[in-house]
């Protein structure tokens, strides 16, 4: 329960229609559309980029950034930091992230001298099968409420972490995130607005109403103070009895407790069978350096294509944010995305090796479909086998360690659900699947769904360079993308990488662009066949550079968020 008093406070594919209803419709881009402020100009942001000797911390809100940099200020690691951020943003952006959602983790362990992947999303519940949902009249998964709801991974994922390269405890850890749910934090403007937009959805469910609405009737304004010490006692049961108490313990039985009630599907027995996945990165050669990206069911594999498409051509003599340069974008995320709606689900039931999708004469094949003068009104998806929304993070410590981390909820506070008395949303990942007979991402028990979290790092030479992120459902692939193409074709500074202005592709012909784009481009790609659009939102980056000595960090103004050194 939330306490605040007193002056303190102060053109789309057809194949699979619920799996390309999240991924290409305009619903959900038109609902971050109205719930997103307008973006920042970026030309006038003013930031630059933050060096460090020591270590940096780059994260979506400045109070989950100082306690990382405290952690790794007090002798702890990049590890221990971004699980303390992970916790306190949970408390401070509840609407993106938090302990009902999942975490996937790309980082260079120093010790090991080696990069590693950590999936620690959560499955469908035992009782989520295409006749229970059918049975209930619908002819989709749920997008909200309780049936959307699969296994919340992220505390696995943090207490693996912390096990396996962490030097505090979990308890240690989740120190600061009790702190600030307990004593209370003014609430900062990006997530003020977006918190607000979300009412009708808040309004809808007990628990979420006692928990983020004032009185049970609005969200906190900017600067206004908020509290919510009942996540503050989740933490402090998780840190008395650990991951257990959610998966198989009270605190879990809680959660199946509200789900079921509400016409969930999960059970106890499906938490306590959850375990993270240490997993193999894929990775592809761009520009003299290697773009890593975690496998499926993630749809980083997107990211990789696009590159490896846009490879083919030469980007720089177009210019950077040129009309042609665009629209060979627009174009590779076209192809790539058709083949992620076609081939991308959980890994254990992809038709083939995902890989192949990234193999050169795949790539040229897609290449070579891209007219450089129209738009395509749609792509149709490859045939590259033989058989035929969020928190971004990133900490890097002086031990040479580096953590690319995120964590969310999906859609804005998730399904809208919150057991009663927790103090967390859970997740609607749910809303991943399809009940499309026959497709990979068909909906089934213990099954993961398609994940729109993709956290990106780079290598050069075998050594660790640079581990970033950009947030924003399926603006992910084009973010990463785009950030890496500023920074690897165009030299272009960390900070000013991540505050260039980026292309949205939303489906069909439609595309959305940042307002510094100038007129002149705009109207090239209209006579191109692209339809300009306004609305939608860019994403919003995190990055840590490793120099030759020390570190490079920056954090986008279309968050709230910083970057920060030592």
């Amino acid at each position: 329960m939330n306490t605040s008093s007193g002056p303190e406070r102060s053109h789309p594919l057809v194949f699979f229609p619920l799996f390309l209803f999240i991924l290409f419709s305009p619903f959900p881009d038109f609902i971050e559309a109205q719930m997103t402020p307008s973006p920042r100009p970026t030309t006038l942001a003013g930031r630059s980029t933050v060096y460090a000797p020591n270590g940096a911390a780059a994260t979506s809100q400045p109070l989950a950034t100082a306690a990382a940099l405290k952690v790794l200020q007090d002798g702890g690691n990049a590890f221990d930091a971004a699980v303390t951020a992970a916790a306190v943003l949970n408390v401070v952006e509840p609407h993106m992230t938090g302990m009902g959602g999942d975490v996937f983790a790309l980082f260079w362990s120093a010790r090991e001298e080696r990069l590693r992947g950590l999936d620690a999303s959560g499955r469908a519940g035992s009782l989520a099968t295409p006749d229970t949902i059918l049975a209930l009249g619908l002819d989709d998964v749920p997008y909200r409420g309780a049936g959307a709801v699969t296994v919340p991974g992220a505390l696995s994922g943090w207490a693996a972490l912390l096990e396996e390269y962490g030097t505090l405890s979990l308890a240690q850890a989740l120190a600061p995130a009790i702190d600030i749910a307990e004593n209370g934090f003014p609430v900062s403007p990006i997530i003020a607005t977006q918190w607000k937009g979300n009412v009708r959805i808040l309004v809808q469910d007990p628990g979420a109403r006692d928990t983020y609405l004032i009185g049970g009737e609005r969200a906190p304004e900017a600067g206004e103070w908020f509290r919510n010490p009942d996540i503050a006692a989740s933490f402090r049961m998780v840190a008395r009895e650990g991951p257990g108490a959610l998966y198989g313990g009270a605190l879990g039985a809680r959660i199946v407790e509200t789900v079921r009630a509400q016409g969930g599907f999960l059970t106890l027995e499906d938490l306590r069978d959850h375990r993270p996945e240490w997993v193999e990165p894929l990775s592809v050669d761009f520009q003299g350096h290697q773009i890593w990206e975690l496998p499926p069911a993630g749809q980083g594999i997107a990211a990789l294509e696009m590159l490896k498409i846009l490879d083919s051509f030469d980007l720089k003599a177009m210019g950077h944010n040129s009309a042609e340069y665009l629209h060979h974008i627009i174009e590779a995320k076209k192809l790539a995305f058709a083949d992620l709606a076609r081939y991308v689900s959980d890994r254990d039931y992809m038709e083939g090796d995902p890989t192949a999708l990234l193999e050169d004469d795949y790539i040229a094949r897609r290449s070579a479909l891209i007219d450089p003068t129209l738009a395509a009104e749609r792509a149709d998806p490859g045939r590259p086998f033989d058989h035929g929304e969020t928190i971004y993070l990133t900490v890097a410590d002086r031990e040479g360690n580096m953590v690319s981390f995120i964590n969310s909820v999906f859609e804005y506070f998730g399904s809208g659900v919150v057991a009663p008395g927790t103090g967390f949303v859970l997740q609607n990942r749910g809303a991943g699947f399809t009940l499309e007979e026959g497709h990979p991402n068909q909906i089934a028990p213990g099954k993961r769904p398609f994940h729109t979290l993709i956290p990106g790092f780079v290598t050069k030479d075998g050594e660790p360079f640079l581990a970033f992120g950009v947030m924003g459902g399926s603006m992910q692939p084009q973010g990463h993308a785009q950030l890496l193409l500023n920074l690897l074709v165009f030299d272009m500074d960390l900070q000013d990488a991540i505050d260039a202005p980026r292309v949205r592709h939303m489906g069909g012909t439609r595309v959305v662009l940042e307002t510094p784009i100038p007129d002149d481009v705009r109207h090239t790609l209209e006579e191109m066949g692209h339809t300009i659009s306004d609305g939608g939102s860019f994403g919003g980056a995190q990055a840590i550079l490793r120099l030759a000595r020390g570190w490079a960090a920056g954090s986008d103004p279309r968050k709230d968020g910083m970057a920060a050194g030592h």
